[in-house]
């Protein structure tokens, strides 16, 4: 088992967590996660999904702390594509972690909010859900072949009034102001490996690290210039190391522009969580059904 974590990676985890918990989260990188969707409820319903799945004999499971996701207990990605239900946009296959991100920054109708990495959208489209398609939305995505993906999804889900900007975030103007900003920062995906991924070797590197923290970090000074005194943002990535993570919250409360707001953990009790260095903030464990990552609240002072 412990022959195929990067050597680098197995030595971080164990500085940060110790060996016990260590060996926990190795055990959540060799589990193969069943498919979950998130009900796209601009189009349709719970109930409404629930009866296609029944007529067609796929068995799901109710997810607790989110009314509109199901994880699907029988049937392959390939098999939910094959529905009309996934080609018309009701439903959104999304990993139940990801989901999380948008539900704690609660937007509602008439905010101005910024998703400042958007792309491929499933954040950007469910947060245009939560605030019933009426929030104004502007999604940042610099990759111009990503936000062709970005811009796919969200006339399938049909999310109106999301503006899909082709700009690197960093680079935004600080005169634009938001009432609610959504960093979901690009980074090395420490949460999300799969250790029988023969590629992983290849693409997981130590520098993908470092560069992950280091653009991590400009993506948060930017989002604290342009969000609104006294208004709220979301900093999360799919990363369960610190580096990535507490440092660069801690460089950012440092200033004293912003602090945290801490999440409440009352309604996510079922989600395995990792020991965070800042409180208030939440680092999900990756095992049988969720990916690692790691979400913070912070408000402007």
């Amino acid at each position: 088992m412990l022959n195929k974590v990067p050597n680098f990676l197995y030595k971080l985890l164990l500085a940060q967590y110790g060996e016990n918990i260590t060996n926990n989260i190795i055990k959540g990188y060799l589990e193969k996660r069943p498919v979950t969707l998130r009900v796209n409820t601009l189009k349709t319903n719970i109930d409404n999904i629930k009866k296609v799945l029944d007529m067609y004999n796929i068995k799901y499971k109710e997810v607790k702390w989110y009314k509109d996701a199901l994880i699907i207990e029988d049937a392959d990605e390939n098999k939910i594509r094959e529905l009309s239900i996934y080609n018309n946009g009701e439903i959104y296959l999304q990993s139940l972690s990801s989901m999380l991100p948008p539900i704690i920054l609660s937007p509602k109708e008439n905010e101005n909010i910024l998703d400042m990495a958007a792309a491929p959208g499933g954040k950007t489209t469910q947060v245009s859900a939560l605030s019933k398609g009426k929030a104004l939305i502007t999604a940042c995505e610099k990759n111009k072949i990503r936000s062709e993906r970005l811009r796919y999804n969200i006339d399938k889900q049909g999310a109106n009034g999301i503006n899909v900007l082709v700009e690197d975030a960093r680079k935004l103007n600080s005169f634009l102001l938001f009432d609610k900003i959504l960093l979901d920062a690009p980074c090395s995906g420490s949460g999300t490996i799969y250790l029988n991924n023969e590629k992983l070797e290849k693409y997981f590197k130590e520098e993908l690290i470092e560069r992950s923290s280091s653009l991590q970090f400009q993506l948060l000074k930017k989002a604290v210039q342009i969000l609104k005194p006294g208004h709220e943002m979301i900093y999360s990535t799919c990363s369960i190391l610190k580096q990535e993570n507490e440092d660069n919250l801690s460089k950012i409360l440092r200033n004293g522009e912003v602090e945290i707001v801490p999440i409440s953990k009352e309604i996510f009790q079922d989600i395995p969580m990792l020991k965070v260095e800042i409180e208030g903030t939440i680092c999900v464990c990756p095992s049988k059904l969720y990916e690692g990552f790691f979400i913070a609240k912070l408000r402007k002072k």
